[in-house]
């Protein structure tokens, strides 16, 4: 079932690494097809594309392997008029096509030793890869794929999924994951962060795809955010005390370290502003490696996100030598995350906040779209598989009521970011779809899943078999037909 369309030159070999097997055994075969078993019936409603961003790695590693090393994979699901049709491609980056061409690995990834690398290194932070693998989003009618150290940007057209080569308006040190995109602007918002000057830039590319606005903003010295945020009218940037070790730079070593003597800085800037009229606010320190959604409210700025409670968690102990703080590092009961509320009045400079909701660890929030950077009262957020970086099921929260709804994937079921499908003349914010890839590890297969966001209870209101079992992965989008055309 697929026809398959590429032949891929890959070389890893089966191995006991956590994470590259299990639910994270990565795939090779390229797909085309319309030929699906559909459980249920597809809302005749829905009209759009899902894509996730996949870790997929083809070779093996120089060193460690973390799971962030992978290859980007580009899965897709697009439906329209109750029909369904799934494609998957490689993202074919620059390292990607060169590492093909040597029929294995050129750059050592995150925990491997800078000095193995076979090549200069081809992002801001260092001697790895630029795979392209962390971040998905739909603008100016092309996918955008992204990696979480500033690479390139790769454009992929929606229909075909074929490469269209990197962004033309991507700055010198290239663009970090979790660029926004405001339905309302079509704008695309973006920032990059280095170890030289300027340590962090901000942009605004325009519905037709060109760079309108780009500055420079002045930190301390070099940090690591992971996300921004945005409101109708302004930009919003973190400075939380996890960051480098100075120290470590001339080793080219790229180790964070928590200082917890340090507050977490915002800054927030209009969304076309200067340097210049950046404002910063002071709150407790943590780490937030995503948020949900921030709005304005009187002369404060409202913003949602994901307060971590260890942010350098203890090492795992049933983890294989070598490999228990990268197991840690990617454990949502390990960090404890909860979802969290800043509120920053732009008249008088102070801070507030308080925790929304610490029930059980959630993270990597989605939400309406067309409430981006707008007043709004429901997430949508992922629970953890405690020990892994899988996702076992999906929890609502109501900003107004505080109840929480959470629902299980089931056993053996790992699920990614699930985006909101609003359905079309919707009656309430909550009016719509929740879909997600679900990789089922007792029935060795994937699916596509569908779900009523008003009733995550009912499960989901169809399931859509895919051709082959899918590596686990975790962010994705979702782009309207109209927005793809």
């Amino acid at each position: 079932m697929g026809t398959p369309v590429n032949q891929v030159k890959a070389t890893l070999e089966p191995n006991d690494h956590p994470y590259r097997n299990g639910a994270w055994t990565p795939v090779f075969e390229e797909l085309d097809t319309d030929d699906l078993e559909v459980i249920g019936t597809i809302p005749a409603d829905i009209d759009g594309l899902y894509v996730r961003n996949t870790e997929n790695p083809v070779h093996g590693s120089l060193g460690r392997y973390h799971p962030f090393d992978g290859d980007g994979m580009i899965h897709t699901i697009r439906i329209s008029n109750g029909k369904v049709t799934y494609r998957n491609r490689f993202v074919r980056t620059t390292g990607f096509e060169a590492e093909q061409l040597e029929g294995g690995p050129l750059w050592p990834g995150l925990m491997g030793n800078p000095h193995d690398a076979q090549r200069p290194g081809m992002t801001a932070h260092g001697s790895v890869k630029d795979s392209s693998s962390t971040d998905v989003v739909v603008h100016a009618g092309a996918i955008l794929s992204t990696f979480y150290l500033c690479g390139e940007g790769y454009r992929l057209d929606p229909k075909t999924l074929t490469t269209l080569g990197p962004a033309n308006w991507v700055p010198e040190h290239g663009i970090s994951a979790h660029c926004k995109v405001d339905e309302a602007t079509a704008e695309l918002l973006f920032f990059n962060y280095a170890i030289e000057k300027p340590h962090l830039q901000y942009g605004v590319v325009g519905p037709d795809n060109r760079l309108k606005h780009l500055v420079a903003i002045d930190l301390p010295g070099p940090r690591l955010p992971h996300d921004m945020a945005f409101t109708e009218n302004f930009a919003i940037f973190n400075d939380c005390p996890l960051f480098w070790k100075e120290e470590l730079f001339e080793r080219k070593l790229r180790i964070p370290a928590f200082h917890p003597d340090l507050p977490t800085r915002f800054g927030i800037l209009p969304r076309m502003g200067q340097p210049e009229e950046i404002q910063w606010f002071e709150a407790k320190p943590t780490y937030v490696l995503h948020w949900a959604n921030a709005f304005e409210d009187g002369d404060e700025v409202v913003l949602d996100g994901y307060f971590q409670n260890d942010p350098v968690p203890p090492p795992l102990t049933d983890f294989p030598p070598g490999y228990e703080s990268m197991g840690a590092s990617l454990d949502l009961y390990s960090f404890r995350p909860e979802l969290h509320r800043w509120r920053f009045n732009r008249k008088t400079g102070e801070t507030s906040e308080e925790t929304l909701f610490d029930d059980y660890p959630v993270e990597f929030g989605m939400f309406n779209p067309h409430y981006a950077g707008r007043p709004y009262r429901y997430v949508y957020s992922v629970t953890g598989e405690p020990g892994w970086f899988l996702f076992n099921g999906l929890t609502k929260h109501d900003l107004e009521t505080g109840e929480a709804v959470h629902v299980s994937f089931g056993e053996q079921r790992f699920g990614s970011e699930a985006p909101f499908i609003p359905r079309p003349n919707a009656q309430s914010e909550d009016d719509g779809y929740l879909i997600s890839f679900i990789t089922d590890m007792a029935q060795d297969r994937s699916e596509c899943i569908i779900i009523d966001a008003q009733n995550l209870a009912a499960g989901p209101v169809c399931t859509i078999i895919l051709p082959h079992r899918i590596s686990s992965g975790t962010h994705a989008c979702w782009a309207s037909g109209e927005q793809l055309r």
